[in-house]
């Protein structure tokens, strides 16, 4: 079975136990937090993803390190290092989150711009793509100079060209086509 698969599949089964226990927004951040913990901590990583570290001591571990959070999520993660799918953290809080998008009918978009923008044109490009799609836009924003002016958007696997780099290209070839 593919990562993306089993990813998915523990996804599932987490965003079920949020859903009953009313934790489903809670489960999101400490899922995602616990991946950002794993991806940037060198000595998490190290101790998650080494085979000299017994299982039952890295579930202890996670055990003492999320203490406050809820025994279902504590359990969660440890049947993940039982079943050897720590490394899959990360790929599960994608898909989780993905899920959360769903249900809460919002999608998450990438905007590209020449230069840095101020939060009155962060919030009136996502208030655009939104009417545009009929749900909610969870934007990130990134700064690329070389596309000149414009936006590139990608939504998914859809992206929304709209930047002068790509309308000088089009010029460009129509005019040596000639």
């Amino acid at each position: 079975m593919r990562s993306e698969t089993i990813a998915r599949n523990y996804a599932e089964a987490l965003f079920e136990l949020g859903e009953r226990s009313g934790q489903t927004l809670d489960y999101a951040d400490l899922i995602d937090a616990v991946a950002a913990a794993v991806e940037t901590t060198p000595e998490v990583q190290a101790i998650l993803m080494s085979p000299r570290v017994p299982k039952a001591e890295k579930s202890r571990l996670l055990g003492d390190a999320l203490r406050d959070a809820p025994r279902e999520f504590v359990l969660f993660l440890q049947a993940l290092v039982k079943r050897g799918r720590q490394q899959l953290i990360r790929e599960i809080a994608t898909e989780y989150l993905g899920l959360l998008d769903l249900k809460l009918n919002r999608i998450r978009a990438g905007v590209t711009l020449a230069r840095p923008a101020d939060e009155s044109l962060r919030r009136s490009i996502q208030e655009s793509l939104s009417r545009q799609l009929g749900k909610e836009v969870i934007a990130s924003f990134s700064v690329d100079p070389e596309i000149l002016g414009g936006a590139v958007v990608r939504v998914g696997e859809r992206i929304q060209d709209g930047s002068v780099r790509r309308r000088m290209t089009k010029l460009r070839r129509q005019l040596l086509s000639r």
